[in-house]
């Protein structure tokens, strides 16, 4: 089951056709792996400061299905796709919340793959995922 993340669009999100601008889905998803895993319990500061390491993007694949607009009701999904010793692939879609116009629930407006490497935070290298980081995923 993917977890799920409410997120608003507010004027800042769109451009001037009034639409999401198209990068601003990669914050949407960056906020919903974040509070992903948090809801986990792994906070990425306290991450960082016990073991030195942080994730990092080192892919993205979206594909664009639907326009957001102002004002519209998000639900944005991350889901761990897949996992090695030093990176994870997570699925990720963002969907329009079902109003009255939308019988069917919610419509798939934009859906990704987002490779995360694990990385020392100061040499910036790959290196492995800390085995509980990988059970807490599992």
């Amino acid at each position: 089951m993917a977890f799920e993340f409410p997120i608003r669009v507010y004027w800042e999100d769109t451009d001037a056709g009034g639409v999401v601008f198209y990068a601003n889905y990669l914050k949407f998803f960056e906020r919903a792996r974040t509070e992903w895993l948090r809801s986990l319990g792994i906070a990425q500061q306290q991450l960082r400061e016990q073991t030195g390491g942080i994730f990092v993007v080192t892919s993205a694949q979206l594909e664009y299905l639907r326009p957001a607009r102002l004002d519209d009701q998000l639900i944005v999904t991350a889901s761990l796709q897949s996992s090695g010793r030093a990176s994870l692939t997570i699925a990720q879609q963002a969907l329009l919340v079902n109003t009255d116009n939308q019988p069917d629930g919610p419509t798939l407006l934009c859906e990704g793959s987002i490779r995360i490497g694990w990385v020392d935070g100061k040499t910036m290298r790959p290196t492995r995922i800390p085995t509980d980081i990988l059970e807490q995923l599992s």
